[in-house]
């Protein structure tokens, strides 16, 4: 586990824990080694800090490009923080620049890590559960390793969007975690990799509950 990634382990992930007390379920399903991708719905930023604390193992998150290229002494911390983290670099240029996330992260799987992937692209607008991408399926059948789905509930209510810190709710986010869903073996074709991504999403919206929606989420206008 990367040394500042241990650090918020210690002290922002037992804080979350200790003051929020989020109530976790299924953490048995969570692989105690090898690699997994854990994909879940995304509410809001605070998804990251409990997913985060709830998994005891180190969990890469995506992080854009922009903190990894900035300028003078801001630029340097903020991309030592993202190297201390272990987090992906994703290029927002898309097309072949975004890729190189993926060939980022199938070596980090395969060797054994976790990795935090959120199928619906972006935030739910409006606390519903849109149609997957199949980024998810691709990944986890390129890299060979099972896809663990994950439910986060409330955290849109602790920290909505705007808000810079979650607020102090005790009891209010859930994180579950489902069965894992085996990839070893399956094809990487269009329709399979659709189908894969459907199932996942399909056990996300039975942890949560949430209306599925049978279309890409909107773009957040930033």
């Amino acid at each position: 586990m990367p040394l500042i990634y241990s650090i918020g382990k210690l002290t922002v992930g037992n804080a979350l824990m200790v003051g929020w007390k989020p109530r976790i379920e299924g953490i048995e399903n969570v692989p105690k080694t090898g690699g997994a991708i854990f994909a879940g719905n995304h509410l809001s930023v605070a998804d990251e800090l409990f997913l985060g604390a709830a998994v005891p193992r180190h969990l890469a998150f995506w992080a854009k490009s922009d903190y990894f290229v900035g300028k003078g002494v801001k630029g340097f911390f903020s991309r030592k923080l993202m190297e201390g983290l272990g987090a992906i670099r994703v290029e927002r240029a898309g097309g072949r620049a975004a890729l190189t996330a993926f060939d980022a992260a199938i070596p980090a799987l395969e060797a054994g890590d976790l990795v935090a992937v959120y199928p619906e692209g972006t935030r739910s607008p409006d606390g519903k559960l849109y149609r997957g991408r199949t980024g998810v399926a691709r990944l986890a059948v390129a890299a060979g390793v099972p896809i663990i789905p994950v439910g986060m509930l409330g955290t849109e209510v602790v920290q909505p969007i705007g808000r810079v810190v979650p607020k102090l709710m005790r009891g209010t986010v859930t994180v579950k975690f489902g069965a894992p869903i085996t990839t070893v073996g399956r094809s990487d074709d269009r329709t399979a990799l659709r189908e894969l991504t459907d199932q996942v999403m399909s056990e996300i919206q039975k942890l949560t509950g949430q209306e599925y929606v049978p279309r890409y989420a909107p773009k957040r206008e930033e």
